[in-house]
């Protein structure tokens, strides 16, 4: 779990973490499916079924955010300033140069998926680059870049897929028209019992990429700050979009929620509580810490 080689600094904790997370999601998902087969008595049925999904997911998943998200493609011709930022980090990182996207959204956030660096996506949505000047959106989007350098982008695609699966079982059992028929109680035991692990399996694997997705957002803050030299600029960046994220109405953030530990920060409105526990991100009160705490490493405000 090596990042690519740039001039992003190494971060062996944001490594170890991704390898112990994905060590724990395997030992999961290998129970997992081994008690869908013992359940379901078809292991060809689990094996297809769990097998396509994950390849859909892996192969797909820029697809995916892109289309959920209203973006696009744009070119150098058609986004000159946005692309102009992306070249310049990506000239200072020393790194290959993703595809840039635009989501006409006003909702004031950016993205990075993707399954390798050289299959990656960085989307910004046109609600940010109205509110951003030019040092705030590159605090973003290198920020966004750190993700992609650090290969956590394609990590989250990987360890979020157990949860997909495990999600849409329980979807299906609930749903099930041979979950009602009180005639057949082989039948319904043995639906409730698929419920009951995939609720079980949902849950674990929820907390712990929960919790990596909190040090990661960390780490490509800091990331980003010693990139750029100006933590100030992202400081400011996250303050402004926070703050303006609070007032997108409700019904706009829950379209993006699912994709919050995706987000630059997350889609969650105003008087909106989160047990830190169950948050994609850390609060902005501690992301603002660590950036002040840099911008004192590197000399006062810059």
């Amino acid at each position: 779990m090596n990042t690519m080689t740039t001039r992003f600094r190494p971060d062996r904790q944001l490594t170890l973490r991704m390898l112990a997370t994905l060590f724990l999601l395997g030992l999961l998902y290998v129970a997992f499916i081994a008690a869908l087969i013992v359940l379901l008595k078809s292991w060809i049925v689990v094996v297809v079924i769990a097998g396509g999904l994950l390849a859909a997911q892996f192969w797909f998943s820029d697809r995916i955010a892109l289309f959920a998200m209203h973006g696009r493609a744009v070119t150098p011709e058609e986004e000159p300033h946005l692309h102009g930022v992306v070249d310049r980090l990506c000239a200072m990182a020393d790194m290959p140069k993703p595809q840039v996207a635009l989501s006409a959204m006003d909702l004031p956030n950016a993205f990075a998926t993707g399954r390798s660096p050289g299959h990656t996506v960085v989307c910004v949505t046109t609600g940010l680059l109205r509110r951003l000047d030019t040092e705030e959106l590159e605090g973003v989007l290198a920020h966004e870049l750190s993700h992609v350098a650090h290969r956590d982008v394609a990590v989250i695609t990987i360890a979020s897929f157990l949860g997909v699966l495990a999600g849409l079982l329980v979807r299906f059992t609930f749903y099930s028209e041979l979950f009602g028929r009180r005639g057949d109680q082989n039948t319904a035991a043995l639906l409730a019992l698929v419920m009951a692990v995939s609720a079980t399996v949902y849950a674990i694997s929820f907390l712990l990429i929960r919790t990596l997705s909190r040090y990661r957002e960390l780490a490509a803050d800091r990331s980003a700050a010693l990139l750029t030299a100006r933590p100030s600029a992202l400081a400011s960046a996250l303050t402004k979009v926070s703050g303006a994220i609070a007032r997108i109405p409700t019904r706009d953030l829950r379209t993006a929620q699912p994709f919050n530990a995706f987000f630059f920060t997350p889609a969650l409105g105003e008087g909106t509580t989160l047990f830190s526990l169950f948050s994609t991100h850390p609060s902005l009160e501690r992301r603002l810490d660590q950036l002040a705490r840099i911008s004192q490493e590197l000399g006062g405000p810059t």
